[in-house]
């Protein structure tokens, strides 16, 4: 396993980062007094501390988000998409800067954390685009009795949750379609991860959004704070994206006061491999979907299934490229690979690895935390994966990838539907009938069919089962941030 060196030096200064509350358009230090400390995952070093917002704090982020949003909801759809754009180009702008600072508070790959950040900056743009496309319906009642009007509103203050593996990117996800259909808003970000978010809210102000219409707020006790706030009868709107437990308990929370939600949860995602793929394509798609973040998504592929005829093939091609993959500090421009977020989240993959191995999973390569400062975890490829093995059923979000044979295409689809999540699944198959075949019969919200990367501003991103309700991006996602307003009349 290669293993960088730190050589370089950074140029992010974090020390300049606002490293308090926003609310109402000023920076403010939270009502309890107390801080969060933010580690760097490559060293663990302490980056920062931030503010360490109380339910009062939440409160008061509502009640900005109150006051601002009649003004904002009344503001001219090419007016909000101007300031959009606007961020769009600020974004793009400090893209080397955001990349590098994503890298030390997260850990991925400079190379992933670029990609993040252009893909990031890619939802303000989309958004100002769609803005002004917020497009009613006009129609005669079927009886004749009266026309049908119905327009798209904002669906009012809107509470936004997103999780520390994408900082930049779940952010602007959810903020662009709330700010493009003229909704308020309240981010709270991870607290591992916050100062992407501070960085962004920054943005955002330098681009023209005024005071109270995004608020941002980090905490340590998110359950009390999220409740307050959707306890609130002023917010409307709860996104959140994140494990599907949690998101189970803020479905609880929201039906007290019939709150619209959009959740965005766990996946398990199966690679399905055919004889009669592209085994180079395979392979390289396979280290995209497996490895992009780290294994650190939602979108990753998690079980492998491939078809008996090229299994070994595909297993030593994908343990040698896995095996020559650069670990080392998240912002160094070498690394391929950097830690995974936290210790715990590098306990949790290698007590899977450890379950596997122990019902007789094999390494080809990897199978063991790194022995060094950080929490880095070698890239990891396992065949003879019993069936019963945990990281089967549950998601690894690390980098390990188990391989698993298949015989018929019946067969793998039986394999891959079983399970409770239904978020991605990927297919590489020469046949594109029998490609398209498959994907229909595969119960997931996507399918990437002969590529490693789903992703994509303008497509509706989202899963069936206990993957999700709603979608965000494309045309979809605008309309999550809207209500439908009927109006019958005559003329």
């Amino acid at each position: 396993m290669n293993v960088v060196t730190p050589i370089a030096s950074r140029t992010v200064d974090v020390s300049t980062i606002p490293t308090d509350l926003f609310i109402a358009g000023a920076w403010r230090a939270s009502a309890s007094g107390q801080r969060i400390e933010v580690i760097n995952p490559s060293t663990e070093e302490l980056l920062a501390t931030i503010a360490d917002a109380s339910v009062e704090d939440g409160l008061a982020a509502v009640d900005a988000a109150a006051a601002a949003a009649r003004g904002w909801a009344a503001t001219a759809p090419r007016q909000r998409a101007q300031i959009l754009l606007r961020a769009f180009e600020l974004m793009i702008e400090k893209a080397d800067w955001l990349a590098e600072l994503i890298s030390l508070e997260n850990g991925k790959a400079l190379a992933d954390a670029m990609g993040e950040v252009k893909y990031a900056a890619e939802f303000f743009r989309w958004y100002a685009e769609e803005a002004v496309r917020i497009q009613g319906d006009i129609s005669m009642a079927p009886g004749g009795g009266n026309r049908i009007l119905v327009q798209y509103q904002p669906v009012g203050v809107s509470v936004l949750v997103t999780p520390w593996n994408f900082p930049a990117a779940m952010a602007t996800r959810k903020i662009a379609p709330a700010l493009a259909a003229g909704c308020s808003c309240i981010l709270k970000p991870a607290s591992e991860t916050p100062l992407t978010a501070f960085a962004l809210v920054e943005i955002l102000c330098a681009a023209g959004v005024p005071a109270g219409v995004v608020n941002v707020v980090t905490t340590s006790q998110p359950g009390p704070l999220i409740s307050a706030m959707l306890h609130d009868s002023r917010v409307r709107k709860l996104s959140f994206t994140g494990s599907t437990a949690v998101g189970r308990l803020l479905l609880r929370e929201a039906s007290d006061c019939v709150i619209n939600c959009s959740m965005e949860l766990g996946g398990n995602a199966p690679f399905l491999v055919f004889d009669d793929a592209d085994l180079d394509a395979a392979v390289d798609g396979a280290m995209i979907a497996k490895m992009r973040n780290g294994g650190e998504a939602c979108t990753a592929a998690n079980r492998f299934y491939i078809q008996r005829g090229i299994f070994h093939a595909f297993a030593h091609k994908l343990a040698a490229k896995m095996a020559a993959m650069q670990l080392g500090d998240g912002w160094l421009a070498s690394t391929a690979c950097g830690p995974l977020v936290n210790e715990k989240s590098r306990d949790k993959v290698a007590a899977f690895v450890d379950d596997a191995m122990a019902r007789g999973a094999k390494a080809l390569t990897g199978g063991k935390p790194l022995d060094r400062k950080g929490y880095f975890y070698e890239p990891t490829v396992l065949i003879d994966v019993a069936p019963d093995s945990k990281l089967l059923h549950d998601e690894i979000f690390g980098p390990v990838a188990a391989l698993v044979p298949f015989d018929s295409e019946d067969d793998v689809i039986e394999l891959s539907n079983a399970s409770e999540y239904g978020l991605v699944c990927y297919v590489y198959t020469r046949d594109l009938a029998k490609g398209l075949r498959v994907s229909e019969r595969l119960d997931s919200g996507m399918v990437a069919l002969n590529r490693g990367l789903v992703s994509d501003p303008a497509a509706p991103f989202g899963g069936t089962k206990q993957s999700g309700i709603g979608r965000e991006g494309a045309h979809h996602g605008l309309l999550e941030f809207t209500e439908a307003k009927y109006i019958a009349t005559n003329w």
